[in-house]
């Protein structure tokens, strides 16, 4: 079984839209989605094309993807429906002509360690030129709101003073080692929207995402979290490449994209919402415990080898503060525990 088809899957895909939000907004209206099978696009897609279905909403849905296949076969249920269009594009070249885009969801990225370490230019380069290009695209077609899907990642390390991130605050990054790209270039993307805001009148919208997890993750991520997920849908041991003592804010795949919805539909232009659950936030020697009770297996320590250790997110302490998302409504749905037993029962299709 597919687990877009698993039930657990479906009821988190109708648990997003059915939230109440005015979706009349979105009514007769294109939105051109990067990244549309990754971790939080598909789950997007999903999610939008259940309101076209089963609601009736007049909304096209452009899914921008580099990988065609893949788009086939995760998105095989609507791939041949008027309102889903499929384009197989790399946004570090120039957007095709797709007519109206009056919405753009930016959520193409690179967004775990070995890719980091290996493809360290097209990592920045998608949060740059990517973002370059959806801007320029959606200048001249119509748009009424552009979200640049951001990172914690952006805050670095985190002082001594500071406990958790507020969206005004800012920790160290070491610009001269190869994984800054990342975090620098995600930077570079938020000064982009600002300052095609203050050329263009673009109105943007910024989530800052803390460390994302869900059944829609990708075989190959490199993310601590997925290999410990993996394992344990492997029924292996759990292995932990570090003493765990990093602080990390997660937060579930359909919490977060309920939570991009809510700063699409009333986050204030030109701001920037941490994505969070504070129920959720966890350290990775913990949350290794939590997946291994999971599965009925135990944690065992190994190093990483080279390419994933220059990956490796230099931050010990990246909690986030979601007080602001929180005003505009907001709350999570799924805390760790459930959060990950949903995703390997799911991956398992169980």
């Amino acid at each position: 079984m597919k687990f877009s088809e698993n039930p657990l899957y479906k009821d988190d895909i109708y648990y997003i839209s059915n939230l109440d939000l005015p979706w009349a907004i979105l009514e007769n209206s294109t939105i051109l989605i990067s990244g549309a099978t990754g971790l939080l696009g598909s789950v997007l897609v999903d999610s939008l094309m259940t309101r076209v279905r089963d609601y009736g909403n007049n909304i096209k849905i452009i899914a921008l993807g580099r990988n065609e296949n893949r788009a086939k076969e995760r998105f095989l249920a609507y791939w041949n429906e008027s309102f889903f269009e499929f384009v197989q594009h790399d946004v570090n070249n120039p957007i095709p002509e797709l007519g109206e885009a009056n919405y753009v969801i930016h959520a193409a990225s690179n967004t775990h360690p070995v890719a980091y370490a290996t493809d360290p230019i097209n990592t920045i380069t998608t949060n740059v030129f990517g973002t370059y290009n959806l801007l320029e695209y959606a200048v001249g077609h119509n748009l009424n709101r552009f979200v640049f899907v951001s990172s914690v990642e952006i805050y670095g390390e985190s002082s001594d003073a500071i406990d958790r991130f507020t969206e005004n605050d800012m920790g160290y990054i070491d610009s001269n080692f190869l994984r800054s790209g990342y975090p620098e270039s995600k930077r570079v993307g938020e000064a982009m929207c600002n300052a095609y805001a203050s050329l263009h009148n673009v109105d943007f919208v910024i989530p800052r995402l803390c460390r994302i997890y869900g059944p829609s993750m990708i075989d190959g991520d490199s993310k601590a979290i997925f290999q410990f997920v993996q394992n344990a849908v492997d029924n292996q041991d759990i292995i932990l490449k570090s003493k765990g003592d990093q602080m990390y804010s997660f937060c579930y795949s359909a919490d977060a994209i309920s939570a991009m919805l809510y700063i699409l539909f009333y986050g204030q232009a030109g701001e920037a919402y941490n994505v969070s659950d504070t129920r959720s936030d966890i350290s990775l020697k913990d949350l290794a415990e939590l997946i291994a009770s999971i599965s009925g297996n135990k944690v065992v320590f190994d190093l990483p080898d080279e390419i994933e250790s220059t990956g490796f997110s230099k931050a010990t302490r990246a909690l986030l503060d979601h007080s602001k998302l929180s005003s505009l409504g907001w709350s999570a749905r799924d805390v760790i525990s459930s959060g990950l037993s949903k995703t390997i029962s799911i991956i398992k299709g169980v």
